[in-house]
């Protein structure tokens, strides 16, 4: 039997798949010569590869993966670049994407939970998803969005997310602790947060690099528009006004929120042009093919 499973590669976080018996638990195919592939996720290339020891560990890790995949054709060169022994062995899929929204979520309590006393037809929930870590730059917009919130009261920035980085999260705590308009609520079940983006206005990413943020693709698969920062990652999926907006700093996030709360046909163009983008081109069938005939390739090898 296949199976695919999660495993930390060394001092690197990528996803594996490996080929083993169904039996046998691993924590990492890496260096037991069982078959194996790997998923660039995003950071390992645009942050790990810039440390000489994570690099090297990749990098050996690539010698021994059977494929590897990229979820966008930059990342596959910039991966490439950093390791050109790998070239054969990287293909190109983009995520596919299915949401589940819990149809039994009630908002209103969400609401309560983050101590947002507001009517919920009045308000404008700007939703931030991301893993508490320096590279998800959580903090970026705060501080705009507080001011803005002052100004404009239905106006509110909510972060969800895991405690990754215990350090960083402190900081973020104090920090949100003291701004108006922003709240932060931890980790949700995955059917839960779908209905938190249904409900919300518009979904916000500030990250300082992103691979192919699923949030984003989740986001415009439930209709809901995106706000999202100028790095390549994020310029791979939104096209600024087509499916989503893009802003370079937080003034430009702030001009650009304003303009999307006040235009619905901006709102409506945006949304419709992001689901059927994700319906295109992240189709999760597509993806699941995808994978089988790699690890079918995994199956082979271990025949051989």
């Amino acid at each position: 039997m296949a199976r695919a499973a999660a495993a930390a590669c060394g001092s690197c976080s990528w996803r594996c798949c490996g080929h083993t018996p169904a039996t046998r638990s691993r924590p990492s195919a890496f260096g037991h010569r069982i078959p194996f592939g790997v998923i660039f996720g995003g950071t390992d290339v645009n942050e790990d590869a810039n440390q000489a020891e994570k690099n090297t560990v990749m990098g050996r890790v690539l010698e021994e993966a059977r494929f590897a995949v990229a979820f966008t054709e930059s990342m596959k060169e910039m991966a490439q670049a950093q390791w050109p022994h790998a070239k054969g062995k990287i293909y190109v899929q983009s995520q596919g994407i299915a949401t589940t929204p819990n149809a039994a979520f009630n908002w209103n309590t969400f609401l309560q939970r983050s101590e947002i006393n507001q009517s919920a037809d009045n308000l404008h929930i700007f939703l931030l998803i991301c893993g508490l870590r320096q590279v998800k730059d959580p903090l970026y917009l705060v501080d705009a969005f507080s001011a803005w919130h002052q100004e404009e009261p239905n106006v509110y920035l909510v972060i969800v997310g895991p405690e990754v980085d215990p350090v960083f999260t402190r900081e973020v705590k104090a920090k949100v602790k003291r701004a108006a308009g922003v709240r932060l609520i931890g980790e949700m079940p995955q059917e839960d947060l779908h209905a938190v983006v249904k409900n919300c206005f518009a979904v916000v990413n500030s990250s300082v690099s992103e691979g192919m943020s699923a949030a984003i693709l989740e986001a415009m698969d439930l209709e809901v528009p995106v706000l999202a920062r100028n790095i390549p990652g994020n310029a791979a999926v939104v096209k600024h006004e087509v499916t989503g907006l893009l802003f370079s700093n937080p003034q430009e996030f702030v001009h650009l929120a304003k303009r999307l709360v006040s235009d619905p046909a901006l709102e409506k163009e945006i949304v419709v042009n992001g689901r059927e983008y994700v319906r295109m081109y992240h189709s999760w069938q597509v993806e699941r093919d995808t994978y089988q005939q790699l690890i079918r390739k995994l199956e082979g090898s271990t025949e051989d």
